[in-house]
């Protein structure tokens, strides 16, 4: 039997802390996720927590512990996943400490995360957002604090985190104003702050009249605001503006909410993607191109592109192929063999005779070459002027016959005949 309790404490103080120095948020995730977890399995086993063995926190119990929180507790399937996060950590620590029971711990490493629906983005025009900052009642301390921490969130785009986090050291109201924070891994970034946002700040940070570690935000006791009580201030607030833009009661407000409204906003401002990544400090730039496809404009710009595209297609006339030029006919004498205009020979000179006949043959084959040329013989006949009618007649006269050799004639094969 191993007790999973020194298990416990060595992945906390070892593993997270020590070796991998994890940050507070993780730290304090993952205690409340085996806190839950050892309270669910010391009821399921009637044990103390302490009295605990791994073969105890099996796949079938980890499983129902699972189950419990989506049907019990109404967890989402994202706080599912995120929780069997913590227990596959501590359950791959374990193997190496306690090989002799792989199988067990091998079981609940197996089990897979649950698959959900990404629901669209949420976010809030330029009527909600109006509606929303003039909410609070800035004729209190209060009011004024709510006023300037929305318009922070909505103008930047900071996490809930990172704005409660905020102390007046960071705040840069000079020249080139902005914000330090430190998001998600360690990585600080600055955001730049808008004329607006510098003015209701400066006059908030004046009102203070705290030191620069003292929080941005704090509370009526001076301790900084949580982010629990930023979400009860957003539904109040919230509530308070639908009453004069009633489409915010069909849309699920959250602090997360804000972040969207602020990449939007960029967004409809033409700005690119990898600009908006880095505002937002997104770790890769495929997050930032969810905003992207959530772009109504981006999307009504494609269509009128189209129909501007077909519109102008359907204005072009059809293109009309030239006419077929047609081919030479060859002529040749009964007594002669069809000439082979592949082969190497050189050409014998010709009498003055056969020169002057070849003119005529010309002269009498231009005389016929007409624009209506794929119209019937009889046709262009009567098109033909008395002179290429002599033309023609003259060249029936100067020439024994005129006929289109077979194919194989034509491309000068000099075993055949010519009479046949």
């Amino acid at each position: 039997m191993t007790l999973i309790a020194p298990t416990l404490q060595a992945w906390f103080t070892d593993r997270l802390i020590t070796q991998r120095d994890s940050s507070p948020q993780t730290i304090t995730a993952y205690r409340d996720t085996l806190r839950l977890l050892i309270q669910f399995a010391a009821e399921q086993a009637g044990k103390q927590p302490c009295e605990l063995d791994i073969d105890d926190l099996d796949a079938r119990l980890i499983g129902s512990f699972l189950n419990h929180l989506e049907q019990d507790r109404g967890n989402s399937a994202r706080t599912r996943n995120a929780r069997l996060a913590a227990i596959h950590s501590l359950y791959k620590y374990a193997a190496l400490r306690h090989p002799e029971h792989l199988q067990t711990i091998g079981r609940v490493i197996a089990i897979p995360f649950k698959r959900y629906e990404r629901p669209g983005l949420t976010y809030l025009n330029l009527d909600e957002i109006k509606a929303l900052l003039a909410a609070p009642d800035r004729s209190t301390w209060l009011g004024r604090r709510d006023h300037a921490m929305l318009l922070l969130a909505v103008l930047t785009g900071v996490r809930v985190t990172e704005l409660v986090t905020l102390t007046i050291a960071d705040v840069t109201l000079v020249a080139g104003a902005h914000i330090k924070v430190q998001g998600k891994g360690r990585k600080r970034r600055a955001t730049t702050l808008t004329p607006e946002t510098v003015a209701v700040l400066r006059q908030w940070v004046k009102e203070l009249a705290s030191q620069p570690p003292d929080p941005l935000f704090p509370t009526r006791q001076g301790q900084p605001i949580t982010r629990s009580g930023v979400r009860q201030l957003l539904t109040k607030y919230t509530a308070i503006a639908a009453t004069s833009c009633p489409s915010l009661n069909d849309k699920p407000i959250s602090p997360h909410t804000l972040r969207h409204t602020n990449a939007m906003l960029l967004r409809a401002g033409h700005i690119d993607i990898a600009t908006i990544a880095l505002w937002l400090g997104h770790e890769s730039i495929k997050t930032t191109y969810t905003y992207q496809h959530a772009d109504p404009a981006l999307k009504q710009e494609a269509i009128d592109r189209i129909a501007t595209a077909r519109h102008q297609a359907w204005q072009i006339p059809a293109i009309r192929r030239a006419p077929r030029v047609p081919r030479r006919p060859v002529i040749m004498r009964s007594d002669a063999t069809p000439k082979n205009p592949l082969s190497r020979e050189k050409h014998r000179p010709r009498s003055p005779a056969a020169h002057n006949r070849t003119q005529r043959i010309d002269a009498a084959l231009s005389a016929v070459r007409i624009v209506g040329s794929r119209l019937p013989l009889s046709a262009r006949i009567q098109q033909c002027s008395p002179e290429r009618l002599a033309a023609v007649e003259t060249l029936r006269r100067t020439i024994p016959y005129v006929r289109r050799p077979p194919r194989r004639e034509r491309i000068g094969d000099p075993d055949e005949s010519v009479g046949r």
